[in-house]
């Protein structure tokens, strides 16, 4: 409730105290826990609206109630003055993660994946295994001849990395999303560029295709414009 800092504290303490009143004998309490939107309970605003014209006009409204057990209430029980820093953590902040805040939340959803991103997420994560189980044995090659080249192990982890990233990009929503992907494409390309002689240039295409083609599905699964279940 919002009245000026001139209205009195008791009649402010019995308006509320009436639709409280009001509202307890309208509504049982099965309909008021099975509402899903505060719209559910759009016909009371008619009750509130009366009441209200009635409590600003005070001369008249002091005759018609009895304010003595309201004043004793309030001395009995005096009302708190709630603070900035009340209200933030009651609602789960407080000032300090306030001013952090920027942004879209990261928990922006994401629109349904369709059978194509499912696919390429899929043959992503292949990829991604067929490097890291190039790159263990390249590891075994490595300990077992030293002459072997340590920079191909890099580069098998590197595309690996880069696989598993796209995936998570296609599962959640990121900042600069469709950049980051085309960052993770472009390191699939390198990798795949200086393993060409580990590779034949059917394996290098594969892998480059499915890098390509996640990366196109990354850009097509674009954020919900609102959150699903949105009630109010």
């Amino acid at each position: 409730m919002v009245c000026t800092a001139s209205y009195p504290n008791v009649l402010a303490f019995c308006f509320l105290d009436e639709l409280q009143k009001e509202f307890i004998v309208t509504y049982d309490p099965k309909r008021i826990s099975s509402a899903v939107r505060p719209y559910s309970f759009i016909e009371f605003d008619t009750f509130i609206q009366k009441t209200k014209q009635r409590y600003n006009s005070p001369r008249s409204l002091s005759t018609k109630i009895n304010l003595a057990d309201m004043q004793t209430e309030i001395k009995l029980r005096p009302p708190y003055q709630l603070s900035p820093e009340d209200l933030q953590a009651i609602n789960g902040f407080s000032a300090r993660t306030a001013a952090k805040y920027k942004g879209i939340a990261p928990t922006q959803m994401l629109e349904p994946a369709t059978l194509p991103g499912v696919v390429s997420c899929v043959l992503t994560v292949l990829c991604g295994g067929l490097n890291l189980l190039r790159g263990v044995h390249a590891i075994e090659s490595i300990l077992q001849n030293d002459d072997e080249d340590f920079n191909y192990v890099i580069a098998f982890f590197l595309g690996t990395a880069a696989c598993l990233y796209q995936c998570y990009l296609f599962l959640y929503f990121s900042v600069w999303r469709n950049s980051k992907s085309f960052l993770a494409f472009a390191l699939i390309c390198l990798s795949n560029m200086y393993l060409y002689e580990l590779r034949n240039i059917w394996q290098i295409l594969f892998h480059v295709a499915v890098g390509a083609f996640t990366t196109l599905q990354i850009r097509l699964r674009q954020p919900l414009g609102k959150a699903p279940d949105y009630n109010v």
